[in-house]
């Protein structure tokens, strides 16, 4: 990582933290994206709108990286699929497990002093040097 990759990497944290802030602070509510994207299936409709809109947000942005600066997105190989795919499944099932996910309990939780995202985050972080460990060293994924 170079000086401009870590200036970009503190820059981006600082907006996270400070949207996150001021999310909580003008809404109340904490800015966890697993509960955002629960609630836009769940029966009761009354908060989908502003989940919607946070969601799209989420999809836009991306969707404006990769067109305006995708040399900073990993290029994807088309022979992983399955792997992403089974990622994608694992983290869903543990956000769900876990009572959130990284944004909820890492960015929002942390910030409040939360003891629950404080462990959370740790078990989070933990999980993933694991995963990453037994992927590349054991099975050369």
């Amino acid at each position: 990582m170079n000086l401009n990759d870590t200036t970009l990497a503190l820059a981006g944290g600082a907006m996270i933290g400070l949207a996150a802030a001021g999310w909580l602070v003008l809404t109340g509510k904490t800015a966890g994206v697993s509960g955002m994207l629960y609630g836009m299936v769940k029966p009761e409709p009354a908060e989908r709108g502003w989940q919607a809109s946070f969601l799209l947000g989420l999809l836009v942005g991306g969707i404006g990286l990769s067109l305006f600066w995708p040399q900073r997105l990993p290029e994807l190989a088309a022979d992983r699929l399955w792997l992403y795919a089974a990622a994608g499944a694992l983290v869903g099932f543990g956000t769900r497990l876990g009572g959130g996910c990284t944004s909820g309990h890492g960015v929002c939780g942390i910030g409040r002093l939360s003891l629950r995202s404080i462990a959370g985050t740790c078990v989070f972080i933990a999980a993933g040097v694991a995963a990453v460990y037994l992927f590349r060293h054991v099975a050369g994924v």
